[in-house]
């Protein structure tokens, strides 16, 4: 591809599933950290993580403003990336916005995704959503924030930062909604949430699950923020083997 995406794979053996790993909208390969490798080796999958266009080590966004659709041209990318590494089928992980894309790739091209597995992820815009967008913004300007991601992205860390706080928090980005992706997911989902998940309610959880035409199973944690592979990896990991294994 033309356009340079950092890409970490980790198992080759063509005869396993593979499991693509989606980042948040802050996101990156370094800040899974040694999380989808573990996962791999517990359910004996290949894994491949990516930086989507615009953070980690891939190259900076082709446009200053993001589109409204910006998810659904991100599970394009995927589809395009998966033809590019030759998977037929893959497994998808999605943390937040990564979660978010994964629904739609699962929707838009259900012949391409055998499993999804989300965290915190998105089909519609909330109150909760925007305020706590708004406290990062806060935190971003007052904070060590703004330098923790500059470790990570470099000189594209302004621009992915207020890329994210300043579409969610338009006016017109309000009506973003993927509930109509959902009906054509077929495969397998596990959707995970943090009981105090402070971007968002359960009443995203129990929309994916209601909308969803396949299996949807769906894991509540209590005392769980955002970001449960983080805060409660060795439970992320375990829940996420038994239900792969369970495709079997």
């Amino acid at each position: 591809m033309p356009d340079k995406i950092a890409v970490k794979k980790s198992g080759r053996n063509p005869t396993l599933p593979t499991i693509v790993f989606l980042h948040d909208s802050l996101g990156c390969i370094e800040l899974w950290r040694d999380f989808p490798e573990k996962l791999g080796t517990l359910s004996a999958c290949n894994v491949i993580s990516y930086d989507r266009r615009g953070y980690g080590k891939s190259h900076p966004f082709a446009e200053k403003q993001r589109s409204k659709g910006y998810m659904e041209l991100e599970a394009d990318v995927l589809i395009n990336l998966l033809d590019n590494w030759q998977l037929e089928t893959a497994i998808l992980f999605g943390h937040s916005d990564g979660g978010s894309i994964a629904l739609i790739a699962a929707g838009k091209y259900p012949d391409r995704i055998s499993a999804v597995i989300t965290e915190g992820a998105h089909i519609f815009v909330e109150d909760i959503t925007i305020r706590g967008i708004r406290k990062a913004i806060e935190l971003y300007k007052t904070s060590g924030l703004k330098s923790k991601l500059t470790k990570y992205h470099g000189d594209k860390t302004d621009e992915l930062f207020w890329a994210w706080a300043s579409t969610w928090t338009k006016d017109e980005f309000r009506s973003w909604n993927i509930e109509s992706f959902l009906p054509s997911i077929s495969c397998p989902c596990l959707i995970i949430q943090g009981e105090n998940d402070e971007y968002g309610s359960i009443d995203q959880v129990e929309g994916i699950i209601r909308g969803t035409l396949g299996y949807a199973e769906k894991f509540l944690i209590p005392n769980v923020k955002h970001t449960p592979h983080k805060e409660v990896p060795d439970l992320i990991l375990s829940k996420s083997k038994k239900f792969l294994e369970g495709m079997d």
